[in-house]
């Protein structure tokens, strides 16, 4: 889709028929502090529920993406690209234009009480964050929840916002009628890092708190940690100290993931690089070459070394508590969407 009548005041725009209808786009800014510089671009979907592509190795078939763009302006974040299909860049507008799918409760309530619908998981949270702060203000998570509840649907949410906590009652009610999982995003703790590549996000300690507060409410919650970031956040004191806080928090699991670089991010990271780390400009170069994906072995290393932290701290795999869990999905792809996949998302 193309935003070709979109405007920067609260007046009513079109977008692609084809995608939201007529009339479907209105602009919004607010003027506090934690919106300043943030545009909103609320929308009426045709469509909420998205199949992952055949070729991924995700491990679930259905996603939810309530928003696209995110405010907590990850330098790395793998989902920039999508943003260009939008004829928005993938750096600052990806950060700071931000589409609202307004109707998105109400759509996936219909879908999961259609007659084709057979219950399958649906995850949330691997594209962008679906607790980004624009959920503070459109509240659309309370009405996904509910209706996945509502239908005894599996669902899994990973997510880098406390906002998540705003809604544990409701997922505690919806975790005695159906599998629900829950996954935080903690790569690192080292706070000079955190404030640099992940400068819209809570700090690390922050999100390890919704750990502990979901294992106080028998929800077992897992850790992504990712993305580790070579030379920055992968010395074995560094990686030890990460996955102790992540232990200390009361985590099921722990599960590494080494930083990808895909179009899109990729030059949003290395101007990062350039701006705050130009000497290791030249070893990631030569780590990446011209492909996505730190070298194999390199891999390899982080996650037995990660495995091997968490054993010696008594985390192991994910297991079922006093509400029933599904292991947190994985926020990595092997094959991205094709454009027009992606406009859906």
């Amino acid at each position: 889709m193309r935003w070709d009548h979109l405007n920067d005041d609260s007046a009513a725009g079109a977008a692609d028929p084809a995608l939201f209808g007529a009339d479907a786009v209105v602009t919004r800014t607010f003027d506090t502090p934690e919106f300043r510089g943030i545009t909103f671009h609320e929308v009426r979907a045709r469509s909420i529920v998205n199949r992952v592509p055949g070729a991924s190795r995700m491990p679930f078939e259905w996603t939810v993406n309530p928003y696209r763009g995110c405010s907590h302006a990850c330098v790395y974040c793998f989902a920039r690209r999508t943003h260009g299909y939008l004829d928005l860049d993938t750096g600052l507008d990806f950060d700071s234009q931000i589409v609202v799918k307004v109707n998105a409760p109400e759509l996936l309530r219909r879908k999961l009480a259609s007659a084709g619908w057979q219950g399958a998981h649906i995850a949330m949270g691997t594209n962008v964050d679906c607790y980004q702060r624009a959920e503070g203000r459109y509240r659309l998570m309370p009405g996904i929840i509910t209706a996945l509840r509502d239908h005894a649907n599996p669902f899994s949410i990973l997510t880098k916002g406390t906002l998540i906590l705003r809604d544990l009652p409701l997922l505690t009610r919806a975790a005695e009628v159906t599998d629900v999982g829950v996954s935080v995003s903690v790569g690192f703790t080292d706070t000079e890092l955190w404030r640099t590549v992940e400068p819209g996000t809570p700090a690390p300690e922050r999100r390890l708190e919704v750990v502990r507060r979901f294992a106080e409410q028998g929800i077992g919650c897992a850790v992504l940690m990712a993305p580790v970031l070579p030379f920055l956040s992968d010395r074995p004191e560094q990686l030890r100290a990460t996955v102790r806080a992540i232990a200390d928090a009361g985590a099921v699991s722990v599960t590494p993931l080494v930083l990808h670089l895909r179009p899109g991010a990729r030059e949003w990271y290395t101007a990062w690089l350039h701006r705050h780390h130009p000497h290791l400009v030249e070893r990631y170069e030569r780590m990446y070459g011209d492909g996505a994906y730190a070298p194999t072995w390199y891999q390899r290393r982080i996650t037995r070394q990660v495995h091997e932290m968490a054993a010696e701290f008594g985390i192991g795999p994910a297991r079922h508590g006093a509400t029933r869990h599904i292991a947190a999905a994985r926020a990595d792809r092997d094959q991205e969407p094709s454009p027009t996949q992606l406009t859906l998302m």
